[in-house]
């Protein structure tokens, strides 16, 4: 359980770039359960925890690296620790941090956060996350640090949360679905898609 001054730490606190020089599969679990924080033009911090997260790699097709470099998929070539924010469908935009190492397409696609005291579906998506953060195209290259306005703080359950994954199949592609890199906070109601025969079970709901 988190004690009072974990939680005053958070708003300071950062994952450091080392941290995403990783394979994919590597830490996007490690990922669940940690914090999206941007700071607000007011000054205040808006929060998310992070209930669910994808893993791409250059050497799988539904990686947006799999087939060449571009313009647009350039960030995910870049340093590891920056955000890649790419549009999908001419509609909704999808945050993705990138990992692994420099010149090679890896990264992390954040896929639903749990934002305290805001409805349950409200980030429940990749799109609906965007949107809630303000996140768009200019965001696309920046460092994951507090100087830039938009970070990750490391891991932190609020108290009475279990932390226990699931891994799964991806959601959302037409290629490489069988590969099991889609991890998600079991005891969050936050979570996009759940694998099938996986319910929520709430407290004092029973088995």
């Amino acid at each position: 359980m988190a004690k009072r001054e974990e939680w005053a730490e958070l708003a300071t606190s950062v994952l450091p770039a080392t941290f995403f020089g990783r394979p994919a599969e590597q830490v996007a679990p490690e990922l669940v359960g940690c914090w999206l924080i941007r700071r607000l033009q007011t000054g205040e911090q808006l929060r998310g925890l992070i209930v669910e997260t994808e893993a791409y790699a250059q050497q799988e097709p539904a990686c947006h690296g799999s087939r060449r470099r571009s313009p647009q998929n350039e960030t995910l070539f870049g340093e590891p620790g920056r955000f890649y924010v790419y549009l999908t469908y001419g509609i909704h935009h999808c945050v993705n941090l990138v990992t692994g190492c420099l010149d090679e397409a890896s990264g992390v696609l954040l896929r639903a956060v749990q934002i305290p005291d805001e409805p349950a579906r409200v980030a429940a998506g990749p799109g609906l996350l965007a949107r809630r953060f303000g996140i768009d195209r200019r965001h696309d290259g920046l460092p994951a640090r507090p100087d830039s306005g938009l970070w990750l703080a490391p891991r932190l359950l609020p108290p009475g949360m279990d932390g226990k994954l699931t891994q799964t199949t991806r959601v959302g592609i037409s290629q490489a679905q069988e590969l099991p890199w889609r991890w998600y906070l079991r005891s969050s109601p936050c979570v996009s898609r759940r694998a099938r025969g996986d319910r929520l079970v709430r407290p004092g709901a029973g088995l």
